[in-house]
């Protein structure tokens, strides 16, 4: 029994710490809160051409354009704009970039014991945006690793919508 603890313990360790905790749907997910840069209301968003449709397009912040996500899209769910959506500005793979929730909910502190690994769903079923399932305050909440929600390629799109001028000038 100690040798299972003991090898769950350095994935549990690893991630506990302060989350900042949002919904989708009825679901609640955590970043943690080192990545987040600042929480805005929802600002309009210049869409992009050819890109694809989880990247809502770009928008001006304080002088900066920086790339918007939609999460729900982009773990394929439907579309609703509720009164609460908001965009957190986050740090991925060293760029800045908003992405779209239904509505924030609160920092908390994920102890490590509260961890659980991400489950596997089989070979077809990527499960490495999860750094894990967190248990607190009568919840079940989903850890994202931010890095991974986007692949390698995603985070180019997103980045090129920012930087092409001409894809830009099209979309004002």
């Amino acid at each position: 029994m100690s040798t299972a603890s003991s090898a769950l313990a350095p994935h549990q360790s690893s991630h506990a710490g302060k989350y900042l905790t949002f919904f989708l749907a009825n679901e609640e997910y955590g970043l943690k809160i080192l990545t987040v840069h600042e929480i805005i209301g929802m600002m309009p968003v210049t869409r992009v051409p050819r890109t694809p449709d989880f990247i809502r397009g770009v928008l001006n912040l304080r002088g900066k354009v920086i790339p918007v996500v939609d999460l729900r899209i982009r773990f394929g769910m439907p579309v609703v704009e509720t009164q609460d959506v908001c965009i957190i500005v986050v740090q991925v793979r060293g760029i800045q970039m908003g992405i779209v929730v239904d509505r924030v909910s609160e920092v908390v502190t994920v102890l490590a014991d509260a961890i659980e690994p991400p489950p596997s769903f089989g070979f077809d079923v990527p499960t490495d945006f999860l750094l894990g399932i967190a248990k607190a305050q009568g919840r079940v909440k989903m850890l994202l690793d931010i890095d991974h929600v986007l692949t390698s390629t995603e985070i180019v799109q997103a980045t090129e919508a920012v930087i092409d001028p001409s894809a830009a000038s099209t979309a004002a």
